[in-house]
Formats: structure tokens, sequence, C-alpha cells
């Protein structure tokens, strides 16, 4: 009894490889790009945006959601782009992160939100190794939509909250050995 329980737990754990993995698309200067949906929590209206003095570029700022303060960062931005323009299109995306106690959320600028996807893991491709416009470690895989390809995001790596805490401090240190 016990090997067909373990033979169906392989049953199964082999079917959730294989079972499409839902994604929200989004447009963010003229690519589309994908989240996995377990990491969205909602997509609201773009709004006032409060600005942070000496923040990374990539932080525009803080919305007040619901009482609680949610950090937003422009995604263009991050990738190295310029700013995000924004339209009557553009959105804010409110992703959470993190394991267990610590989840945090994120608000994403994007330039619009498409649809949710599924996409069946045989479908996705590693990360290209060299020639995307962002970084590599940023990129999950690439998903094969209808001929297309869609960058799906490794959400932790491009909203990695260690990275933008130091990379805030160091923006914030550069008066750090000036006299007054």
């Amino acid at each position: 009894m016990s090997q067909s329980l373990s033979i169906s737990k392989h049953a199964a754990a082999d079917a959730a490889d294989h079972s499409p993995q839902q994604y929200l698309t989004f447009s963010l200067g003229g690519e589309v790009f994908a989240l996995g949906i377990l990491n969205v929590k909602e997509i609201i209206e773009f709004g006032q945006i409060t600005e942070i003095p000496m923040m990374p570029a990539f932080i525009r700022g803080v919305i007040n959601l619901r009482g609680a303060v949610v950090p937003v960062i422009d995604l263009s931005a991050r990738f190295g782009g310029s700013g995000s323009t924004v339209s009557r299109r553009t959105c804010i995306v409110i992703v959470e992160l993190g394991d267990g106690e610590e989840r945090q959320d994120l608000g994403v600028i994007v330039d619009a939100v498409n649809e949710v996807l599924e996409i069946p893991r045989a479908d996705i491709e590693p990360p290209p190794s060299f020639g995307a416009r962002i970084r590599a470690d940023f990129i999950q895989g690439m998903g094969k939509v209808d001929g297309h390809f869609v960058i799906i995001l490794n959400v932790e790596r491009v909203l990695s909250t260690e990275e933008i805490t130091l990379l805030a401090s160091m923006n914030g240190d550069t008066s750090a050995g000036e006299e007054q």
C-alpha cells in the first residue's frame, strides 16, 4: 500500500511540473512581460505617489493603500531605462513578496495590464545568457505564446527588498563625508 501511495505522489508531482502556470502579462516599453499570478495581490489605477527624497531613480515613492504605506517601483527605470511615461492605461500592480511572517507589498508601475495567461511549463524556455535589455538574473524564463516570447520575470530578484534597501542606503550616503 505504501508503494502505491509513493507512486501516486510522484504522479502528482509530475502532473504539477507539466501543468500550466498562470501569469499576469503587461506591457512595458513596447515589450510584453509576465509575473506569476500568485505574487499579484491586486491592480490599481495610477494615482498620487508621494516622492521620498534621496531614493534611487526607480523608486518613484509611496502610496497609501487602505492605510498601509506601499513603496512604488518604476520597472522601466529599474531595468536601466528612463522612467515610465504615465498614460491613461498606466497601472500599479501590487505584488506581495516574502515567505511566512515577512510579507512585503510593493507597487510596480506598468504601461498597461494585458491579460492572465496559462503557459504550460513545456512552453517556457530558460532565460537567454545574453542579448536581453534587462539583467539576466531578472528573467525566470521565456514563455512561448502564439509564436511570440513573453519575458517571465523573476519577481524575487527584480523586487529584491535587500538590493533595493542597499541601493537606497548607498544613494543616501552621498553626503556622508561632507562637512557643514
